[in-house]
């Protein structure tokens, strides 16, 4: 599967999501806010691929539709918050510690009444070092142009 992010002139950035199999031939596509640093579902692709976790990418490559409202999954639903807990981080400069955000990631399952992903401070720096790769591409990618990621079955679990 292909997700092709396309850096909007106003409000909105897009995603597109683009499947290699036969569940259906059209492409989808979500208006994304913009939010000063990448969009909140590459944030998703960065974390759900680094980890192999499934979360909203995974669900997706799995045949769910690509929408803002999908049912409570345990594992997505902890993906979900350290997405959270990565976009809070980057507005405010990608400059936490592991160990603090591994500490908000506690604090914002236990709110949620969510059970957190088993992390260690090193998933925490191998999610991050791929959020500040994309941030890197995404800013050099023109206003109107595209930035494409795969995302395949191997790179979440099943």
């Amino acid at each position: 599967m292909q997700l092709i992010f396309t850096k909007g002139s106003g409000k909105h950035d897009k995603m597109e999501v683009i499947r290699d199999d036969s569940l259906t031939d059209l492409a989808e596509s979500i208006e994304c806010p913009k939010q000063g640093i990448i969009p909140h579902d590459m944030v998703h692709y960065a974390v759900e691929h680094t980890l192999h976790k499934r979360g909203f990418v995974g669900r997706v490559l799995d045949g769910e539709t690509a929408s803002f409202h999908m049912e409570a999954e345990s594992e997505s639903d902890g993906v979900e918050r350290l997405v959270e807990v990565f976009q809070a981080d980057g507005w405010s400069g990608w400059s936490s510690s592991s160990t603090d955000m591994l500490d908000l990631y506690q604090v914002t399952c236990r709110a949620r009444q969510c059970e957190p992903l088993a992390l260690e401070a090193d998933d925490i720096d191998a999610v991050r070092k791929r959020i500040l790769e994309l941030t890197e591409q995404w800013q050099s990618t023109p206003v109107g142009k595209s930035l494409a990621l795969q995302f395949e079955h191997s790179q979440h679990a099943p």
